[in-house]
């Protein structure tokens, strides 16, 4: 590596770690290393492959020296021919192992990003609604992206550096101190003037970068919020275009002048240490050449040495920097390990058991519920707050006790936030009851399998969410083995045949982010579609129908009719025309169910239900003025 090589290498690294954090956590070591142990053949090979290869490195000036000393005293032509063989094989060696330790490198850092990137993935998986709730997105693919492969530099970069750069460093010290021990001294005294303004030009380098990012940051959020469907139609309609654009044309101004200032401070940082190497090379040359002519050295010799100073400067500053360059890769670890640390609050029994065949009961048992808190669920970090929410542990149910037999349909009704969804999230067992029982057919939801649980119960929410796939993805989300012919018959149930078909791409047509290519009661259908393919025995539908229009709303119901026919079924409804006719009807007010009956019972006793019916019957049916 030239010096010029050597300054850019030294100021990128200065100027890419993350010197808030110097600590070296023997725990996050120890987990570290636990990652790699599946790995110890290849790193061992890796080790030995970077040590051979530094030794090539060095070997080569020195047989160059012998090929200056061989022409000087006037040796065989065959004694500089066979040098320069062993020069070319070397030459060869070192480009072959180079190669062979460049792929294990890659292979190890990528076995590694692997495991971290899966572990991280299925431990996400696992975590309750809570954790999503109060996660931004953003934040977390981080953790997948951004501190992986942070954690990755450890294996692939750093750890080979560290390596190849110590053994370089001990072999050049070697032959440079056996070769003149004073111009070895000479060019130790001017590392300082090498290393010390790398250190501080990294140093600024590293703010501009870290103000870059920010910026960046915040116009990746603004396009994100912006660029989304939802988004950019509340810009359109409430938003003010002219100072969006604005605002971002000043961030990207910002980011325009820092590249131009960082530019000219690295172009004027390697330009003054290229002036340092060729001073320090002019020394080599001067005081190596003076010792040469007094007889003290051989020419090839201050050969050898000048070949060598780069191969001193270079490793020096490298290990030099080892150190933050290893805590910065550790902090990475710690981030990544942070989320493998939170405990999953929904968690299977390693005896888990199905539920028993047949139609399914449900019931629940004097339940209580209370939302985690956030410290139970959820990362500072991860919310990008200074300190998590404090709140949460309040009981928002109180002793909820009702049993919805096979076939039945059971409604819950009441005014907003009274607690119906948590009811019908417990029953989903997307949360855990604090106390009380969940129980399908007699067995409590805690002691099945997450499999079971799945393949028993069908749930569509409020917002119809649908993922940026085909039809038949979204679709056969519910049941990946369903054929085509079934697609069809579930989505003319859910009276979206003739608008699939009418659609070039049929069912590989992209419904779009969040399916907003679709419009609400078409999502709304295509989730009750996905309900009708899953078939499963117990249904939850929480405001299934509120997205549609009267005409597409009594088509869908006679559709959910026929899909529940000998299921069970909670159903939540805002529109009580809805669950007239459901076997039961509970009232749910301040999370407690305070009447239960069928429609014409709850209208003779003339309670909350009576007047929630009343209100809404008398608003809809309001004359237009």
């Amino acid at each position: 590596m030239s010096m010029e090589g050597a300054a850019w290498s030294s100021l990128y690294r200065l100027s890419h770690t993350d010197k808030s954090k110097h600590g070296f956590s023997k725990e996050t070591v120890k987990r570290t290393l636990a990652f790699a142990a599946p790995y110890k053949g290849k790193l061992v090979f890796f080790v030995a492959m970077s040590i051979v290869t530094a030794a090539l490195a060095v070997a080569t000036p020195v047989l160059a020296g012998q090929v200056v000393d061989a022409i000087v005293a006037g040796s065989d032509v065959r004694t500089v021919v066979w040098l320069a063989v062993v020069i070319a094989a070397v030459a060869l060696a070192d480009a072959g192992l180079s190669m062979v330790t460049r792929w294990i490198s890659s292979s190890l850092g990528e076995d590694v990003i692997l495991d971290l990137r899966t572990a991280v993935f299925d431990h996400v998986q696992k975590m309750p609604i809570a954790f999503f709730t109060r996660t931004r997105t953003g934040a977390l693919v981080s953790r997948l992206n951004n501190d992986v492969i942070g954690a990755q530099r450890a294996f692939a970069g750093t750890l080979s550096g560290v390596v190849s750069n110590f053994v370089s460093l001990v072999l050049t010290l070697i032959v440079m101190l056996t070769t003149s021990w004073q111009v070895t001294v000479l060019a130790l005294i001017m590392l300082p003037v090498f290393l010390l303004p790398a250190r501080r030009m990294g140093s600024r380098l590293a703010e501009m970068r870290r103000e870059a990012a920010n910026h960046n940051s915040a116009m990746s959020t603004q396009m994100t919020e912006r660029f989304s469907a939802p988004g950019a139609t509340l810009v359109k309609l409430f938003g003010r275009p002219a100072d969006e654009s604005r605002e971002f044309k000043l961030r990207a101004e910002r980011v325009r002048n820092i590249g131009v200032k960082s530019a000219v401070l690295q172009w004027t940082f390697v330009t003054a240490l290229t002036l340092v190497s060729a001073l320090a090379l002019a020394l080599v040359y001067g005081l190596g050449g003076f010792y040469a002519i007094v007889g003290q050295l051989d020419a090839g010799d201050v050969v050898v040495l000048a070949l060598l100073l780069t191969r001193l400067y270079a490793p020096l500053t490298g290990l030099a920097n080892a150190r933050v360059e290893i805590a910065s890769a550790l902090v990475s670890f710690e981030r990544v390990f942070e989320v493998l640390d939170l405990d999953p609050l929904i968690k299977e029994k390693p005896d888990a058991v199905a539920v028993p065949e047949g139609p399914v009961t449900v019931e629940f048992r004097d339940v209580s519920f209370a939302y985690p808190s956030a410290d139970k669920v959820s990362l500072a970090s991860l919310e990008e707050v200074a300190v998590l929410d404090s709140r949460g542990g309040e009981d928002v149910l109180h002793g909820i006790d009702f049993r919805v037999e096979p076939g039945q349909t059971v409604a819950l009704v009441g005014s907003s936030g009274a607690g119906k969804s948590t009811i019908a999230s417990l029953l989903a067992r997307l949360y855990d009851v604090d106390a009380g029982a969940v129980e399908l057919s007699g067995r409590d939801i805690r002691d099945l399998s997450f499999d079971a649980l799945r393949g028993t119960i069908g749930m569509v929410t409020q917002d119809g969410h649908l993922f940026h796939d085909t039809i038949r993805a979204n679709l056969a989300l519910a049941r990946p083995e369903a054929t085509d012919e079934e697609l069809w018959e579930v989505l003319r149930r859910a009276r979206l045949e003739q608008l699939v078909r009418s659609l070039p791409d049929g069912l590989d047509t992209m419904v779009g982010e969040r399916g907003y290519r679709l419009s609400g009661g078409e999502r709304q259908r295509m989730t009750i579609a996905r309900l009708l393919i899953a078939q499963p025995r117990v249904v939850i539908l929480d405001e299934a129908t509120a997205a549609l229009d009267s005409t597409n709303e009594a088509a869908v119901q006679a559709a959910l009719t026929e899909a529940l026919a000998g299921r069970t079924a909670v159903v939540i409804a805002h529109r009580l025309s809805t669950i007239r006719s459901a076997d039961k009807i509970l009232v749910v007010e301040a999370g407690r169910i305070i009447e239960q009956g069928t429609h014409p019972e709850l209208l003779a006793q003339g309670g909350r239900y009576a007047e929630l019916y009343r209100t809404q019957f008398q608003t809809e049916e309001a004359p237009v003025r």
